[in-house]
């Protein structure tokens, strides 16, 4: 899977704010992720994004 840093990732569960949309901020054995929708960061394993991401939507 090609994520790179910038790219935002539809993920499969939604945030509690309601978004399903995050921004990848760090890439490397772990994610650090930015919900689009409060701002809210978090660090998941690279095998649990994996899993989860529904849709890439590359950077501009």
């Amino acid at each position: 899977m090609n994520i790179q840093v910038g790219d935002v990732v539809r993920l499969k569960k939604q945030h509690p704010c309601g978004s399903n949309l995050w921004e990848v901020l760090r890439v490397g054995i772990d994610f650090r992720l930015k919900c689009q929708g409060c701002g809210h960061q978090i660090m998941l394993p690279r095998k649990q994004v994996e899993k989860n991401v529904k849709e890439i939507i590359p950077k501009e």
